[in-house]
């Protein structure tokens, strides 16, 4: 008697007369594209919505977080719910001039704090800084934390990730930044020759080695 072999179809969908084949593979690529498409709908839908802004990276005040002429998407719902925490990179109006630009720095100090520069080297409460002080280049000048500042119920000290190359709190025509001010948190960032693109991360740098001294 003859041997009957059976034959392994793999498993495959055919539709139509030129016999599309639809693999495992082809119908994951399918998924996977549909699920990006619908991604990019929802992020551009939060922008028209008004949840996101675009802004402008302007200066090097950021670097090597954020460089110059860099879009960062700035979320505008989480710091209208839960307020700006420490570590938040932020952007906002300077004394809520709306014909200013919108600067983009760093929480380092919240309301109720009281923030000092003594000898480049950030205090709050009294206490130095000790992971700032790891991460950054101490700073030339004080500017008006030279004296200790007490922050009011509804304001924030903020310094520039390139501590040498920043106008942030410490400038007189900057100073304290408070909630009406700001507009949202740092969320994603992109564009720009220098730099890459992904989400901004809300912790202190982990490599300085690039960080330059030039101001904004």
């Amino acid at each position: 008697m003859r041997s009957r072999r059976r034959r392994r179809k793999k498993n495959k969908l055919v539709y139509g007369k030129d016999k599309t084949i639809f693999t495992p593979e082809l119908i994951r690529e399918i998924i996977s594209y549909v699920f990006y498409t619908v991604i990019a709908i929802i992020i551009a839908c939060m922008i028209s919505f008004g949840f996101f802004k675009q802004v402008l990276m302007i200066g090097d005040s950021m670097e090597t977080t954020i460089y110059p002429g860099q879009t960062v998407f700035i979320n505008r719902v989480s710091t209208f719910l839960t307020g700006a925490d420490r570590g938040d990179i932020i952007a906002f109006l300077p004394n809520g001039n709306s014909n200013s630009h919108y600067y983009i720095k760093r929480v380092v100090a919240l309301p109720g704090e009281t923030v000092q520069i003594i000898d480049g080297v950030l205090y709050i409460d009294g206490e130095e800084q000790l992971e700032d002080s790891e991460v950054y280049d101490k700073m030339e000048e004080a500017g008006i934390a030279d004296n200790a500042i007490t922050l009011g119920d509804d304001e924030y000290f903020v310094l520039g990730d390139n501590r040498n190359s920043s106008e942030d709190s410490r400038s007189a025509n900057i100073g304290i930044v408070t909630e009406d001010m700001i507009l949202g948190k740092a969320w994603y960032v992109y564009g720009s020759s220098e730099g890459t693109s992904g989400f901004v991360s809300d912790t202190y740098l982990e490599d300085t080695d690039d960080t330059d001294d030039e101001e904004e």
